[in-house]
């Protein structure tokens, strides 16, 4: 168990540098004139790689939560549900930034009106009406957990390098290891039995203390590089340009703190999906964590959270 969680950890930590890699160089990389004068822009918008890797992993993630939902006697339908939540997701993602707030909020609820209408439609289909509210539901939940929330990441790339996208996900992931290792250690005092067994609080302090030590870390990092830039308008020519971002350290471990705080929280949440289901694991997807949902459960519900802590930064 801890064997395959050191070795596919470290797989997938390698895969998120290897695509912020390719994601970066694919930015930098001068596009035809007939693009240009489509898109008024002279190279590919950043974050497109991080776009395709979201959209081939909603699928899969929406399988193993359509079956903890069937368990439960609640009627999923997968297809429907994929195909919403990859629309929310390109929708934060595609909205351009000079859009006004109301032109964007009306992008993103139209499309979760899309997509309840269209569920309504295909499963009331032939006079069928039995699960219908249920039905829509179902599709609903699955599009904001898997299409809103993953959707912010992608919003945080446009706008920032993909090294701060990593950073947020390793601030948030050493919260989970802290508090595995941690609780495995010296864990006694049972933080929610009832849901999670196997959580203590000695396993929350640890993963705090670690994800603020990274997050200080990153911030440090943030000093003595220009990995973490954000576009930003300059004041003299308005126009919106890439330029390094400092973080400030002891901002930093307090977002670490925060972000391990609710990362926590994802965690537990999706153990109530899998308690209410029935279920150990949500899937068997990757080996030493379960399913693909038990590995992005904590950097699901810290999406929004960094999102928004990130635009009060770049803006200080």
């Amino acid at each position: 168990m801890l064997k395959h969680r050191l070795i596919f950890g470290s797989l997938m930590i390698a895969a998120i540098v290897a695509l912020v890699l390719c994601d970066e160089r694919l930015t930098a990389v001068s596009w035809p004139d007939e693009l240009t004068e489509i898109f008024h822009r002279e190279s590919p918008p950043p974050g497109l790689l991080f776009l395709a890797f979201t959209v081939v992993l909603i699928p899969f993630a929406v399988r193993e939560l359509s079956a903890l939902l069937r368990n439960v006697g609640v009627p999923s339908h997968s297809l429907l549900a994929s195909f919403g939540a990859i629309a929310t997701c390109v929708s934060l993602y595609a909205t351009p930034r000079m859009f006004n707030a109301p032109t964007g909020t009306a992008i993103i609820g139209t499309v979760l009106i899309a997509c309840f209408v269209i569920t309504l439609l295909v499963h009331s289909r032939d006079t069928h009406i039995h699960g219908v509210i249920a039905a829509a539901g179902a599709v609903l939940f699955t599009v904001i957990l898997l299409g809103l929330m993953p959707g912010f990441y992608l919003s945080i790339r446009r706008w920032h390098s993909g090294w701060v996208v990593v950073g947020v996900i390793l601030i948030t992931k050493s919260g989970d290891i802290g508090a595995y290792f941690t609780g495995r250690a010296i864990g006694k005092h049972k933080l929610i039995p009832w849901l999670s067994p196997k959580k203590t609080w000695e396993g929350l302090a640890g993963g705090i203390v670690l994800a603020a030590l990274v997050a200080t870390g990153f911030a440090w990092l943030s000093q003595v590089t220009d990995l973490t830039t954000v576009y930003l308008t300059n004041p003299q020519t308005g126009v919106r340009e890439l330029i390094p971002k400092k973080y400030d350290p002891a901002l930093a471990a307090f977002a670490g703190v925060l972000l391990a705080l609710v990362g926590h929280a994802g965690d537990l949440m999706v153990s109530l999906f899998k308690r209410d289901a029935g279920v150990k694991d949500s899937g068997t997807a990757v080996p030493g964590f379960g399913g693909l949902l038990d590995v992005i459960d904590s950097p699901l519900l810290v999406a929004p959270v960094a999102f928004w802590m990130l635009e009060w930064a770049a803006r200080s």
